[in-house]
């Protein structure tokens, strides 16, 4: 027997509606660069507009992009921070029928155009403070038809076209197009830590279940009576899915654009009486630290609005947690997630009966968390069996769920998704615990990755391109611990014989291919790394071996 319910399809245009009808006019803040100073540091001014006016808007792009011969499914990438245009894209290009592409701007340029020429997108929406990038780009980019720059250019480039007078002079899309809700709305890729990027496609269905899911107490608690400042990047993940939560509930969007700085941030939490905000670990650090520095001044910010500080990324210790809660009556979140699972798979909401500021609420709160509703986790030994949840039992963790991933663009990387009992599972390359009442807990990771401040390194490429040095026999890039970023690359060099060679040589000779923060921030000279019966690095050994060592923050240690 089957049920009587219309077959509504889940597609982002819903968004779009409701926030242009119902909350038409919450506002959307943007901290935008209105100059430079002597010491050439942006200069902020506040943007103010509506979720009426940023729909009408995304409209009209839609519009002006269809109008440029695009067709369905047509990538459009952009290269841009968190502000009100570019929630105007998140809306407008995936229901126009075509696919937002959110490209990391913190890759090197040879990145950027590896991941441009795989999406094959046909239009680049990109930032002017990265309009430097826009020839390279182009020249690299063959498939790449159309530029079109977010705010005003010092001087103008010839074939690019100015966003906001593109937008002006389109004519709105009259008609949705009738989008199935299996269709790609829009796309991110991984950070490239094993081989190249992959690239993870989200439908219209996964988007809305998304938005729906991440939005009640239990998970990030939002709703149209708040004010959201999403500090983590609209190219990662989707901001984690926040802008679309907020347009879904009504709720006031803030963004700080390239301003993230703790004293930027706090004016921004106080002027704008901003409720929940989300980053990464680095982030409310430097928050911590401007906090603590008014306060010890006399001039402490009025946050007494503020009810979270989501934090996802990489994980938070227990004492940063409790500092902000000792010290400034601040509460932080733990959210879990990765592309691949749009991203929220789960939130360390506190159990009825556990007080959030007693020992056993502050050992839960800096976990990972209990599954957010329609996900599933499981821990799997290196056979495929499965673990018992006590807490206390590592092991592989795997999840599903409807807004998890089934495959990677151009089916690549298959070897992460697979069958269980009759049901497919993604493998997220993480070592974890579950315990009784389903928090989970990030024990360590099964690949060799290193996670900088929220953001992925990849190790082999570093060693690949360290070992290019005539004075290099072997290389093994490993995570150091770092006080602020959490982790850091450090390099282990075996020098060829008779040869020898310093830190500052190394990094000079791979800079030019990396972008800056992925660079180690030191190295060690040794006389052998040891290598394992499959000819590969044991960097489990390596790690054990210097573990601590990012506490010395020394350059360059030992001589051959």
């Amino acid at each position: 027997m089957q049920g009587n319910m219309m077959d509504v399809q889940l597609t982002v245009p819903f968004i779009l509606e409701r926030a242009r009808t119902l909350y038409r006019h919450r506002e959307i803040v943007s901290l935008l660069v209105a100059g430079r100073d002597e010491k050439g540091s942006p200069i902020p001014r506040k943007h103010r507009t509506t979720y009426g006016e940023v729909a009408d808007r995304a409209l009209k792009l839609g519009g002006g992009l269809k109008g440029l011969g695009l067709t369905r499914g047509d990538r459009v990438a952009t290269l841009a921070v968190n502000s009100y245009r570019h929630l105007e894209a998140y809306l407008g290009v995936p229901s126009a029928g075509l696919v937002l592409h959110t490209v990391n701007i913190r890759l090197h340029p040879e990145q950027v155009a590896w991941i441009l020429n795989h999406a094959e997108d046909r239009v680049l929406i990109v930032e002017n403070v990265f309009a430097a990038m826009i020839p390279a780009l182009r020249a690299a980019c063959p498939a790449l038809e159309h530029v079109i720059v977010m705010g005003p250019l010092p001087q103008a480039i010839p074939g690019v076209l100015d966003y906001d007078a593109f937008v002006e002079s389109s004519t709105p899309l009259e008609a949705l197009p009738d989008l199935q809700e299996n269709e790609a709305a829009a796309m991110c890729y991984t950070s490239g830590t094993t081989g190249n990027p992959k690239g993870v496609v989200y439908s219209h269905r996964s988007t809305v279940l998304h938005s729906l899911a991440s939005a009640p107490k239990d998970c990030l608690n939002v709703g149209e009576a708040d004010t959201v400042l999403p500090i983590v990047p609209m190219f990662h993940v989707n901001a984690w899915g926040l802008p679309y939560t907020c347009a879904m509930y009504g709720a006031q969007q803030v963004y700080a654009g390239v301003f993230s700085d703790g004293p930027s941030l706090a004016g921004l939490l106080q002027d704008e009486r901003v409720t929940i905000t989300a980053g990464v670990p680095t982030i409310w650090m430097g928050l911590l630290g401007e906090l603590d520095r008014a306060r010890s001044a006399g001039t402490p910010y009025d946050l007494s609005a503020l009810q979270s500080l989501i934090v996802g990324g990489s994980a938070a210790p227990e004492a940063l947690i409790r500092a902000f809660e000792d010290r400034h009556g601040l509460s932080l979140l733990h959210a879990w997630g990765m592309t691949e699972t749009h991203p929220l798979g789960t939130a360390s909401s506190i159990p009825a009966g556990v007080d959030p500021v007693s020992d056993e609420g502050y050992a839960l709160r800096a976990k990972q968390g209990r599954t957010v509703p329609l996900i599933e986790l499981e821990l799997i030994d290196d056979d495929g069996h499965k673990l018992p949840h006590d807490g206390k039992t590592m092991g592989r963790l795997i999840t599903r769920g409807p807004w998890v991933a089934d495959s990677y663009f151009k089916g690549e990387g298959q070897a992460n998704f697979f069958s269980m009992d009759g049901k497919l599972w993604f493998d997220t390359g993480d070592i974890a615990t579950l315990d009784a009442r389903g928090y989970m807990h990030i024990q360590d990771r099964s690949k060799d990755l290193i996670k900088s401040g929220g953001e992925w390194i990849g190790s082999v490429d570093l060693e690949n391109a360290i070992m290019a040095h005539p004075a290099v026999a072997q290389c093994a890039v490993i995570a150091m611990d770092d006080p602020r970023w959490d982790e850091r690359p450090l390099a282990v060099v075996v020098p060829r014989p008779g040869q020898t060679v310093t830190h500052e040589e190394l990094i000079a000779f791979i800079a030019p291919k990396f972008a800056k923060w992925w660079l180690p921030d030191a190295t060690v000279l040794t006389d052998h790394i040891p290598i394992g019966a499959t000819g590969k690095f044991l960097k489990r050994e390596l790690r054990e071996e210097y573990r601590g060592y990012g506490g010395q923050r020394t350059r360059q240690e030992g001589s051959v």
